[in-house]
């Protein structure tokens, strides 16, 4: 077996339009074609012994033991590797359950495809899964422990922290799409203008100020002393001299500590001696050179979780410890404590392994133990100073328990370091008492603070703590999406995606919008090239000066990623017609359809979708929307429409030569089409569509038809506004059309608008793509000689895949096989077709020129336009001697 190719799905996409993170594996089986499992030895006996658990997969034969039924009966290889990546995430603990297999259009090629929680443990599987199902072939060992280890281990290296993921947790039950930015722990919830940004409990809000002030623990306690919070009594020095006057002072027991750090670490409790503090003092040093010398205040460790000066929770805090039981020794009890399947490593479950560090090493020292002594029965042995998670603490929830004078001094605390979120720890007695009290004292401000002891404290309820947070970020139900309009089709997106963005800005939109030829915020280019994927729609919706997206989504992306958001606002699908038929498993008109579909599919309930009316397939995917369709026609006597109109439905119509919506019974003139210069006077009817389609999108949007108006007014099909889509160069013997025509349904649009256009005579440099099927390209052949006098064919400079020549011969004989005899020239260079065919231009001729490099081309027309109106030389003569040289039989059959 051959691993072809592994995409991920996360939006959208072609396979489950509600499950966005799939795996997709392109796989090619070999003479596994030929051999289902019942036909091979052994097969299914070495696949019940290795993975007991697909008994519980169901399949299609919908009960426990279903899929195994089918491995006995004989199925293929590629459904089996499905169930096999199914169910070691399962055994990875990674919640996943879909499934599909299916054929790719080619001989013993399939997708398999699967759910994941993560991209990398998701590719993982995909070749874990594989070389598990050859060894099942083979009769092969496989070490399954270790294989279930690494994927667990990928999961765990690309998984959100607890505090991370229960933000994004709470974000997406409120309906609040997110998105991964920089790393695990840095995220982006909303989208555009709308957003906010979390890193674990940082927010984008969280004061930088704040943050610094409070990881200096020595700044911390001098702003809370002059503050007049209760601390406890101590300074900060840097030497040993100062730490035998401040003890001199203070007296014992104290608490010695690094002025900076973190997780508790280099801090040192209950000390007693002035031989432990010198210790201390070093311990601590290793962490910062300032150390910080304080009063042992007696008590219990507290942390006061504070969101916007509100109290979130509350936690009691036990260092971690072992209790002993007469007989086993203290690394036994360690053992036995680690065992607990809620500890794992770091942060990765609810506590953390108790490992034996320099804190563990000095209070066994000051107990004359070691790790072989046996404590008594009951006896508890603290094996750490302080009570942080991290280092396999415990945590007790107290939230209710909380006086309300204590959570004053902790919302006074978080308000004078001036953080959104923060862990406020307390040393008291108790909490059900004000601190004046019970003389507690706060002993530290943490920024960034973890929610885990608060989301699953080892005693107590669980406390929602992410559920504060949003309601911070997001206050008052605030929205955090922003209007996403998403156009898909054959031909036609890119002019429908340009003409709905400069609508909303006229309407004073801030848009954002993605095409096949680039980026665009408020009309600035960011990017270059194809850019009608998932990546481009998701570079628009991180962009905060965005509050308005209009994503072109091209079939390439979907197929490679998905749909680069989790749903839509409005939809619109121009048209399905034979483009890129024979690729990546779309062989048919109606799978193609199918994956269009999956566009208007993600739209929301409350939302719309806008439907070509006159085109079969994108008329009959109203069936399975769940939002509201609209539908556009160039037929006001369409049936469908009438049928539309009387349910209530929108319609944007051509009727009498103007554009209309129907709104139900009501009716909104937008324009007359001859005032739309996009439509060439109504000589573009392919255009008029796409006019229709981006009317009626601006309508469910609450644009008003005289914004609409003045928009279609405005927006012209130029080198600017609509680059390589009908741009028409006027020169005085001649005009020049530039258009990304590229297939036989752009062919015979442009013969539309020609034949009601009154050129004389039609020169047309055409070209076929290289990765287009034959017929394709002998269509355009065919329809280019039905339609022009004269044709250069030229070649792209990216070949996919095949060789120089090969594609224009296809589409040479496409010519050739037409009832018409044009003469044909062949020119690969695009620049040097087009001078040609204007050298060799007669008064009243259209050359129309199927564009690759738009802006070089658009360039030398502007350019030569300008000399011509300067009455300078206005044909290229140097070049044009060159190609006579170049090309002599082609010039003297042109020119005949």
């Amino acid at each position: 077996m051959n691993i072809l190719n592994i995409n991920v799905m996360s939006g959208p996409n072609n396979w489950s339009v509600k499950r966005h993170q799939l795996i997709v594996l392109e796989l090619d089986i070999g003479d596994l074609e030929y051999l289902p499992t019942n036909e091979i030895d052994g097969f299914y006996e070495r696949i019940t012994a290795l993975l007991p658990g697909l008994y519980d997969h169901h399949c299609s034969e919908g009960e426990p033991g279903g899929f195994f039924a089918r491995v006995k009966e004989g199925t293929w290889i590629g459904h089996v590797i499905e169930h096999i990546a199914i169910e070691l995430q399962v055994m990875a603990d990674i919640d996943t359950s879909f499934g599909q297999t299916r054929g790719t259009g080619v001989k013993g090629h399939y997708f398999v495809v699967f759910d994941c929680a993560d991209e990398e443990s998701g590719r993982l599987t995909a070749e874990i899964a594989v070389l598990i199902a050859q060894n099942l072939v083979d009769g092969t060992e496989t070490d399954l422990d270790q294989h279930i280890e690494e994927i667990k281990m990928k999961n765990r290296e690309n998984s959100p922290g607890p505090s991370t993921s229960s933000i994004l947790k709470e974000a997406l039950s409120r309906d609040i799409p997110t998105i991964k930015l920089e790393d695990n722990s840095t995220w982006q919830l909303g989208y555009g203008c709308n957003q906010k940004r979390i890193s674990a409990t940082i927010t984008s809000a969280t004061s930088n100020t704040a943050v610094e002030t409070v990881c200096n623990k020595e700044v911390c306690r001098d702003l809370l002393k002059s503050m007049s919070v209760p601390i406890a009594e101590g300074d900060a020095i840097d030497s040993l001299d100062e730490l035998k006057d401040l003890i001199d002072s203070l007296g014992f027991p104290l608490v010695i500590k690094p002025a900076k750090g973190n997780q508790g670490r280099g801090v040192t409790t209950d000390i007693t001696s002035f031989e432990e503090a010198e210790k201390a003092f070093g311990f601590a040093s290793t962490i910062c050179k300032r150390v910080i010398v304080e009063k042992y205040i007696p008590g219990f460790d507290y942390r006061l979780l504070m969101v916007d000066g509100k109290l979130a929770a509350a936690a009691k805090r036990t260092p971690a410890h072992v209790v002993g039981d007469g007989k086993s020794t203290v690394q036994q009890l360690i053992d036995k404590v680690n065992r607990d399947p809620k500890r794992g490593d770091g942060h990765e479950n609810v506590l953390t392994k108790i490992k034996i560090g320099p804190a563990a090493k000095t209070i066994l020292s000051q107990k004359n133990y070691t790790l072989s002594t046996v404590l008594k029965s009951n006896e508890i042995l603290h094996l750490d100073y302080a009570a942080n998670l991290s280092k396999g603490g415990t945590a007790e929830d107290v939230t209710e328990r909380v006086h309300p004078d204590v959570v004053k001094v902790a919302s006074r605390v978080s308000k004078i370091t001036g953080l959104d979120i923060c862990g406020i720890d307390l040393m008291a007695k108790t909490l059900t008492k004000p601190l004046s009290e019970t003389g507690g004292v706060v002993l530290e401000v943490n920024a960034a603070p973890g929610f885990r002891m608060h989301l699953s404290p080892s005693k107590g309820a669980p406390q929602n703590v992410a559920a504060p947070v949003v309601d911070m970020l997001f206050p008052d139900e605030k929205s955090a999406r922003i209007p996403i309009m998403a156009v898909t089709g054959t031909n036609g997106k890119t002019t429908t995606t340009r003409l709905i963005s400069h609508i909303m800005k006229e309407a004073g939109r801030s848009v954002g919008y993605t095409t096949t030829d680039g980026v665009y915020v408020n009309d600035q280019r960011l990017m270059k090239g194809d850019c009608g994927g998932p990546k481009s729609a998701q570079l628009i919706l991180k962009d905060p000066t965005v509050d308005t997206a209009v994503l072109e989504c091209a079939r390439g992306g979907i197929l490679r990623a998905g749909l680069g958001f989790d749903r839509c606002d409005v939809a619109a699908v121009t048209n399905v017609a034979a483009d890129h038929l024979g690729m990546k498993g779309i062989q048919t008109l109606d799978q193609m359809a199918d994956l269009k579909s999956v566009v208007p599919e993600s739209v929301h309930p409350g939302g719309h979708a806008v439907l070509n009316a006159d085109d079969d397939r994108v008329y009959a995917m109203r069936k399975k929307l769940q939002c509201k369709p609209v539908l556009f026609s160039m037929q006001d006597d369409s049936i469908r429409l009438k049928r539309h109109r009387k349910a209530g439905g929108i319609c944007a119509v051509l009727t009498d030569k103007t554009v209309v919506i129907w709104d139900g019974q009501d009716t909104h003139t937008i324009e007359h089409i001859e005032n739309i210069p996009l439509s060439f006077d109504g000589r573009a009817l392919f255009m008029i569509e796409n006019i229709l389609a981006a009317v009626a999108v601006a309508y469910t949007q609450k644009i008003s038809p005289a914004v609409i108006s003045r928009s279609l007014r405005n927006f012209k099909p130029s080198p600017e506004q609509t680059p390589g889509r009908m741009n028409l160069f006027q020169f005085e013997d001649f005009d020049v059309l530039v258009d990304y025509c590229h297939n036989p349904a752009g062919m015979n649009a442009i013969k539309e608008f020609i034949d009601n256009s009154s050129y004389l005579y039609k020169t047309g440099i055409i070209c076929g793509i290289g990765d287009r099927r034959e017929e394709d390209s002998l269509e355009l052949g065919h329809l280019a000689a039905e339609l022009f006098c004269k044709i250069i064919i030229r070649e792209d400079s990216d070949l996919r895949g095949k060789n120089a020549g090969e594609t224009s011969a296809i589409v040479r004989r496409g010519i050739e096989k037409s009832c018409y005899n044009p003469p044909v020239v062949n020119i690969a260079n695009e620049k040097q077709a087009l001078l040609f065919a204007m050298e060799n231009a007669l008064p009243g001729t259209l050359v129309m020129l199927s564009v690759e490099h738009i802006e070089e081309v658009t360039s030398l027309l502007k350019k030569m336009q300008l000399q011509e109106n300067d009455k300078r030389i206005t044909k290229p003569v140097r070049k044009v001697i060159q190609m006579k040289k170049d090309h002599p039989a082609e010039m003297n059959m042109l020119q005949q």
